[in-house]
């Protein structure tokens, strides 16, 4: 054990490798923080979070000024402790997105840091439960796309034997029904097939969509509601066959906690960039389990791989390639499942000499 001696912190910006629109958003920029964390042994972990194009430098500030300075000489294994002590340290601004992602950040640092100084993947460290997730691809879904477009990529996507794809839907319900029907004909029976309203609906209009959908063999319908209706979600589930996927925009492990104590979802897609780290997200997948609910986590698959493998419960790895342009090795595929590394860490091989050539302006900062 070592104390933490020199916080290192820097973002990127990265471009999406496709056009990717839904319901509510178009996704055209990924503000990346990173956090190289070094220990009076020499010991390095890296860890980051993401941002959908806005509010970065506000994490990146909060960092700075608040969250780094708060762990030079703290003992770098004890993460339990830090993560809380830095969430009473912020909270005046929880529960938030900015502060979840800033924790996040710092989180799986110190959990790549133990997890090498161990000389432990982190799939072993966290848990060692799986060998392998199967993968869904989001990567041909987008709603911008038409059907004919879906269905090719659909196609594409079986043949590269990923499981499973997911659509976005949110036109209106004839043309969204019209374009399920085209891929499930198209893709047949054993393959799945997900849809993601980003919280675009109604309560009304969502157990109206659901009615509509039900027939076409979906495997779930994901974010129908705003993800603060937590009563709208029960009435949903309530009122289909559908399983309701929820969690990529809670920020809290406590509203997971409602969510399941309430019967207001049926998949939990807790998503470790935003939850506050690799601490939080263990505790939502061990409470998941606790109600029989699967955990398919929202992006990042190149930490999510890891994670999942880590826990009983976990059933899908979403694949949305984002860190190839950071990193020297890509996540490891093998019939249509994802491997996680077995190097010590986190498993994902950064690429620093590439990084340094992408760090926006103003965003790298020393603390010591």
């Amino acid at each position: 054990m070592a104390k933490i001696v020199r916080v290192e912190l820097l973002m990127v910006d990265l471009k999406p490798k496709v056009k990717r629109v839904d319901a509510i958003q178009s996704f055209v920029s990924q503000e990346t923080p990173i956090v190289r964390i070094t220990d009076a042994d020499g010991a390095v972990g890296v860890g980051y979070s993401y941002t959908i194009g806005t509010g970065g430098m506000s994490v990146m500030k909060l960092l700075e000024l608040t969250l780094a300075p708060a762990i030079i000489g703290r003992d770098a294994y004890d993460i339990e402790k830090i993560w809380r002590d830095l969430l009473f340290l912020t909270h005046a601004t929880t529960v938030g997105a900015i502060t979840a992602i800033a924790m996040a950040a710092i989180d799986t640092a110190l959990w790549d840091l133990k997890a090498k100084k161990l000389g432990l993947p982190l799939h072993i460290l966290a848990g060692g439960a799986q060998k392998a997730i199967p993968l869904y691809t989001t990567e041909g879904g987008w709603l911008h796309l038409e059907q004919s477009a879906l269905v090719e990529d659909a196609l594409r996507a079986k043949a590269d034997g990923f499981a499973g794809a997911k659509l976005k839907v949110g036109r209106p319900i004839h043309e969204d029904v019209k374009r399920i029907s085209a891929v499930r004909e198209a893709v047949g029976p054993g393959f799945e097939i997900f849809t993601d309203a980003n919280q675009a609906f109604a309560v009304d209009e969502a157990i109206r969509r659901a009615r509509a959908y039900e027939p076409l063999d979906i495997g779930w319908l994901e974010e129908p509601l705003p993800a603060d209706d937590i009563e709208g979600h029960k009435r949903l589930v309530e009122h289909t066959s559908l399983p309701i996927a929820v969690g990529e925009s809670l920020y809290s492990h406590l509203h997971f906690r409602e969510y399941l104590e309430r019967h207001a979802c049926s998949i939990v897609q807790v998503d470790v960039g935003r939850i506050g780290g690799i601490t939080p997200w263990l505790k939502v997948a061990h409470m998941a389990e606790c109600f029989n609910i699967a955990v398919c986590p929202h992006f990042l698959m190149e930490l999510h791989v890891s994670l999942c493998a880590a826990v009983p419960n976990a059933r899908w790895v979403e694949y949305i390639p984002q860190l190839d342009d950071l990193t020297s090795e890509r996540m490891t595929i093998r019939d249509g499942k994802a491997i996680p590394s077995d190097a010590p860490g986190l498993g994902i091989a950064w690429d620093f000499e590439a990084i340094d050539g992408m760090v926006v302006d103003g965003s790298r900062t020393v603390v010591s």
